[in-house]
């Protein structure tokens, strides 16, 4: 791989805190988004992720105040999901200070805003995430859930990765349910299988416990390696994960 790997800590919010859950339930706090951010950053994160994970059940738009302050302390490229449903909730996530917005429910539910949001903003600002558990039924083993992980629709989720990355954006984030915040490594052959099928950018996401996950993340074709749980509890800290993927013949990031 000739692009170097980027290391992406994500912040997931609930009620203002950052909160880290396993299988997308089972919540915990994990302390203030602007002391993590400002830590992640001087820490070498190269990208940093916020999202929302219950904006969109709730039926409510992002967190802007908290989008506000933690853009004042990141010195790195900053997404933000949850709650973003169409070109208007998009604009405001960035100006209140979002270098990219993240969106999953929404695009799934109508899938032109994906359009309109490249159109309006540029594909290297628009990320689709793409929430999948494990379904035999389906041509790639895997289906697409929306609200937060607690709906599922039946789409194959390679498939939709696929019509996805034919919209233009630059990144496709599949977290799987299986994986999240179990920390037993990152599920491989979803990766791997968005990894052939699509042109943008596929980050790994859910999943990761230990520096050899990462690895084989990118080993499976992922671009950006995303993680929460590991970095807000210390169990990995980043300039020692990087050392240990360049260690590999990773080409890392910073």
């Amino acid at each position: 791989m000739n692009e170097p790997v980027s290391i992406m800590p994500c912040l997931d919010m609930q009620n203002g805190r950052v909160v880290k859950g396993v299988h997308f339930v089972d919540i915990k706090d994990a302390g203030d988004p602007v002391e993590c951010a400002l830590a992640y950053c001087q820490a070498g994160a190269d990208e940093l992720g916020l999202l929302d994970i219950t904006a969109t059940v709730e039926g409510r738009q992002t967190m802007l105040e908290v989008v506000g302050r933690v853009a004042q302390v990141v010195t790195v490229p900053f997404t933000v999901g949850g709650g973003i449903r169409d070109v208007a909730s998009a604009a405001a996530v960035l100006k209140a200070g979002a270098n990219k917005v993240s969106v999953s429910s929404a695009a799934f539910r109508r899938p032109e805003v994906i359009v309109e949001m490249v159109r309006e903003f540029g594909p290297e600002k628009v990320t689709v995430a793409i929430d999948v558990d494990r379904n035999q039924g389906l041509p790639s083993g895997y289906e697409v859930y929306i609200d937060g992980g607690r709906t599922a629709t039946g789409a194959d989720a390679v498939e939709w990765a696929r019509r996805v990355d034919g919209m233009g954006v630059s990144v496709i984030l599949p977290t799987s349910k299986a994986g999240d915040g179990a920390r037993t490594g990152y599920d491989l052959p979803v990766i791997r299988a968005m990894a052939q099928a699509v042109s943008a950018k596929v980050v790994a996401s859910g999943g990761a416990g230990k520096p050899e996950h990462f690895y084989d993340a990118v080993e499976a074709g992922a671009s950006i390696l995303l993680a929460a749980s590991v970095f807000h509890f210390r169990m990995i800290e980043i300039p020692e994960l990087k050392a240990y993927l360049r260690g590999r013949g990773v080409n890392v990031r910073g």
